[in-house]
This record gives structure tokens, sequence and C-alpha cells, in this order.
């Protein structure tokens, strides 16, 4: 599954930084457990497995190590820190927090024709969701959601919402129960209220659709935990 992602294009890319790239497949997969907490990781070994140099690898590490993600152990090497499910709803609150904000905002200022676009682009989403194609229904909302953000005009809140998204397991959510289905039935509520002008209501549907995933995120890792 593990490297399934990464050869798929979720892992290197030319416009970000290798040890981007890296530190970001580590979150995921920590994220989702397929990196359990307690195991260590060998900088060699993962420089292997992605196909990278070193350097990267331990830079990425770095990185995590000040995020918390891992813990630097003299002689052994990082070990994976736990992550909790408080760590998870805190994570999504924020997120809801700031979606929701931003689709407020949004809901002043879209004309009509950039909500018939969003439109389009769910039965697009819901056929995706049909055909169980999960790349699909990812990059369909993902684009979703990208156009909400853009319309607020709030361009240094979006960016603050982005830099909490690294933190998410977006190229995970396919294996997580009932993502696909939310996205299928939660988008609705935010564009009619988008439609109307609505802000508060934009605002209460998006931090409810954001808040959903993050309990489905939740119930995921906490069914790979007890699987494990």
């Amino acid at each position: 599954m593990a490297e399934a992602g990464w050869e798929a294009g979720h892992g290197l890319g030319e416009k970000q930084q290798l040890s981007y790239r890296v530190a970001a497949w580590v979150r995921e997969h920590i994220m989702v457990g397929t990196l359990p907490a307690g195991q260590f990781l060998r900088t060699e070994s993962l420089a292997d497995q992605l196909g990278v140099s070193a350097t990267p690898v331990r830079e990425a590490l770095m990185v995590l190590q000040g995020e918390g993600a891992v813990r630097w152990e003299p002689r052994r090497g990082f070990r994976i820190v736990a992550v909790s499910e408080q760590d998870v709803r805190d994570l999504f609150e924020v997120q809801a927090f700031i979606a929701g904000e931003l689709a407020a905002r949004a809901a002043l200022v879209m004309e009509p024709a950039a909500i018939g676009g969003l439109r389009e682009l769910q039965a697009r989403l819901e056929v995706a969701v049909e055909a169980s194609d999960v790349a699909t229904v990812d990059a369909l909302s993902h684009e979703i959601h990208r156009r909400i953000n853009k319309a607020s005009g709030s361009s240094r809140l979006a960016a603050l919402l982005n830099q909490t998204v690294q933190y998410v397991p977006l190229h995970f959510f396919g294996a997580i129960a009932g993502w696909s289905q939310a996205s299928s039935r939660e988008h609705a509520p935010i564009f009619d209220a988008l439609a109307v002008g609505d802000a508060q209501q934009a605002r209460k549907a998006m931090g409810s659709h954001v808040t959903h995933i993050g309990e489905l995120v939740e119930a995921h890792l906490r069914t790979s935990r007890e699987g494990a």
C-alpha cells in the first residue's frame, strides 16, 4: 500500500523539495497507522524504500522530530510517537473552524456561474463514487474545496488552512471507510448555502463536513490499532 501510493504520484514532486515530500509521506503513514507507534525509522532503509538519497530522509526526520511525530533515541534511531485520537480531533477541529470561515466569506461573493461549476464537479464526483474510482473522488473533492477557499478572497487564511492540511492523510482517504460517501452527500448543503449567500449556514455546513471527516479518520486509526 505504501509503495503503491508513492509510485502513483503521491510522493516525489518536482515543485517541492524531496525532504518535504518524504516528511509528508511519513506523516500520512503515521496518521493512518501503516507506520505504527514505537517503530523505528532507519534513514537508509527508508531512503531505499522511497528511492531517494539518505539526505532528504534525514532532513525530513529532523522536521518530523520538531513536530513531535518522531523522537530521536541515541544509537537506535527515530522512533514513531503515537498519534492519539485527541490529536486527530484537535487537528480537524482547527481545520473545521478555518474551512468554515473561508466558506462563509465565499458565500458573500461567489457568482452563480462559479457555484454552477461546483455542482458540475460534484456530479462528476458522484459518478466516481458509484464507480469506486477513489483517485477521481480525491481529485474532484480537492478541487471543490480549493475553489471555495480561493473564492473567499482570504489568501492568508487559506494558506493557514493549507499548513494544517499537511498533517492530514489526504492520499489515504480512499482507504478510510465512509469518506467517499461523505464527499458525495455533504457537499450539497454547502453549495446550497453558497447559492443563497448565507454565510452562517455555509460556515456551519462546511464545519460539519470537515468535522465528520475527522471522525472517520479517528475511527480508521482506532480500527487499525485494534487490528494490529
